[in-house]
């Protein structure tokens, strides 16, 4: 979700794990040709693997695991060097997926908290159709 204009940008779902529905997303996002100024990721997602997939232009937020290590991509060790060194200033931006995790909330509750749907390839029309529906409801005039 777009932070700014609280439009969706990419999206993924999964019945299988939720590895899947963010593989999904970024299979998505890659297709959008959007390139992402920042992203903020949740704690499953802070192992440098997933940090590295951003690339060097986006600046990537994650609150370490217990046992990180330094081992990995120098995305990686930047990531956590700016969280050592300027920790609350690295908070308030991570925290700022607050913002996106509350939008997602309130959509739910505004378009539904469940998808009839039972079929994967009818999961994913019907969560893009709610999504669009959602972007297009939102667009502010410029």
């Amino acid at each position: 979700m777009d932070l700014g204009t609280r439009m969706y940008i990419a999206f993924g779902s999964s019945l299988k794990s939720e590895k899947e529905a963010f593989n999904r997303a970024m299979k998505m996002l890659r297709r959008t040709d959007i390139t992402l100024k920042s992203v903020r990721l949740d704690k499953y997602y802070s192992v440098s693997k997933y940090v590295s997939k951003f690339g060097k232009r986006t600046k990537v937020y994650i609150i370490p695991k217990k046992n990180a290590t330094l081992n990995g991509s120098q995305k990686w060790k930047d990531t956590m060097k700016e969280f050592v060194t300027n920790t609350m200033k690295y908070l308030e931006e991570y925290y700022k997926r607050e913002n996106s995790e509350a939008g997602f909330s309130a959509d739910k509750k505004m378009l539904g908290w469940g998808i009839a749907q039972r079929r994967e390839d009818r999961i994913d029309c019907a969560q893009f159709t709610t999504g669009l529906w959602y972007n297009l409801f939102n667009l502010t005039p410029y």
